[in-house]
């Protein structure tokens, strides 16, 4: 079977594409150029030359893309592998950028990497390659989940390594997608693939693993003025001032600028007023939301109602919810404990045990 593997140019894609390989497959490496060369991505470009900064320190979305393109170019050679870039940086400014200025000028926090997995790395990147004659069968990437077909329908589920597990991130592909997509690394722990690439000589087993999808001020992503507003608890009493909603996030804790007897958070950012809201603990304590933009992998058409699993963040431990569906694809969600800090933009993803039914966006 002929496989296109994406190479992020860190371990996990390398051992999936060994690994792949292994098994005999004909292996294809493709790594997709997000960073562009024009607008922001100059300006950041010009000021980490003034600044003698040389890289990002493994964020995915970053000026020192190249770092990765040329590791993955070495990791390919050593494989024995066919090595291709594919420019999507187009693609990855319009719909992935785009959504993270709108949604953080909102004062709702989005999640980049859930955008860039179902509509850049698992769409755009294979479809390109294909455009330029790349044959292949299945598209396969390093991500720690598991893909399982039955009775036609294809099923993603939690990685065995549940604090590995990224199938919060792909909770948003199609069956279109599921069904051409091959998850190499299902069964194995971070430990396991870095022992891997050691033994198989594949140099980058002991690079670090990319902790965010921008390392820098997102301010410089953003390209906007400051806007300075109110910071107030929730009577409307001032407490402070801010220079924009969009550099505070719900549940925030630190560098508010604000002195208080108890500790404060962010509870809620308010785009009409320009206030950024805080409150106490117990203020940042929630058991219900609605969530919208939903996409469902387990079903395809929607029941009353269900109850099941949900998680709010990638590394939080699933608990229990009832969710009831409305006539305007949105869901209200009830939580079985009380839930800190929900922020709206973030995404809620749905469980019955391994098998992940689907989620949404976080509105209200």
């Amino acid at each position: 079977m002929k496989i296109l593997v994406g190479i992020s140019g860190g371990v996990d894609s390398a051992v999936a594409a060994y690994l792949l390989k292994q098994q005999g497959h004909e292996v294809i490496g493709a790594t997709m150029s997000i960073w562009g060369k024009n607008g922001v991505q100059k300006k950041i470009q010009e000021k980490m030359n003034k600044l003698k900064t040389k890289s990002t320190h493994g964020a995915c979305y970053g000026p020192d893309e190249k770092e990765d393109i040329e590791a993955g170019k070495k990791i390919c050679e050593q494989l024995g592998i066919p090595y291709h870039v594919f420019d999507c940086a187009e693609q990855y400014e319009a719909i992935v950028l785009e959504n993270f200025k709108k949604e953080y000028l909102q004062g709702r926090t989005p999640n980049p990497c859930i955008w860039c997995n179902s509509l850049i790395k698992f769409d755009v990147l294979p479809k390109i390659a294909k455009m330029n004659g790349i044959e292949f069968d299945k598209f396969a990437t390093g991500h720690y989940a598991k893909i399982e077909e039955k009775d036609g329908r294809y099923y993603l589920k939690r990685g065995s390594n549940l604090k590995k597990d990224q199938s919060y991130f792909l909770y948003r592909l199609k069956q279109e997608q599921l069904k051409n997509i091959i998850l190499p690394l299902g069964e194995y722990t971070k430990e396991e693939i870095r022992e891997i690439a050691k033994n198989a000589g594949i140099p980058v087993h002991d690079k670090p693993d990319s902790q965010d999808f921008y390392e820098g001020d997102y301010n410089e992503l953003l390209e906007v003025q400051d806007k300075i507003g109110n910071i107030v608890d929730k009577s409307g009493k001032i407490l402070g001032t801010h220079n924009g909603i969009w550099n505070y996030t719900i549940g925030q804790r630190k560098g508010l600028g604000v002195s208080s007897t108890e500790a404060l958070y962010v509870i809620e950012l308010r785009k009409d007023t320009n206030e950024v809201v805080v409150g106490f603990k117990d203020e940042t304590m929630k058991d219900e939301l609605i969530a919208t933009k939903l996409n469902w992998i387990a079903f395809d058409n929607m029941p009353k109602g269900l109850e099941c699993k949900a998680k709010i963040r990638s590394t939080q431990d699933l608990t229990p919810v009832k969710v009831t569906f409305s006539d305007n694809n949105s869901v209200k969600v009830h939580f079985e404990n009380m839930q800190k800090s929900i922020a709206i933009g973030q995404s809620i993803v749905f469980y019955d045990n391994d098998i992940v039914i689907g989620g949404g966006i976080i509105d209200a």
